[in-house]
């Protein structure tokens, strides 16, 4: 499942360098996830990096994309080429 940033993010970008596959850019008001490129770190990581460092908890699953952690791991590797 990929991960989405929620109305209460505060725009502070620490969440732009945790993530392993750059899914994460500025939005309008708020940063947004990219659900095509996350793979909540699958692959790199034991938890999703973004959601360890927010500050605010902005960021939850996205349950417009459910995702295995097979499945996961296989966008991991198409994004990679690994």
């Amino acid at each position: 499942m990929a991960l989405m940033i929620t109305d209460e993010c505060i725009s502070c970008g620490i969440c732009i360098s945790e993530c392993p596959n750059d899914a994460i850019s500025e939005g309008d008001l708020i940063y947004v996830i990219n659900p095509d490129l996350c793979t909540e770190c699958v692959g790199f990581f034991d938890e999703s990096q973004c959601v360890a460092a927010c500050p605010v908890d902005s960021i939850v699953p996205n349950p417009e994309y459910s995702e295995s952690h097979d499945e996961l791991l296989e966008k991991q590797k198409r994004i990679h080429g690994e």
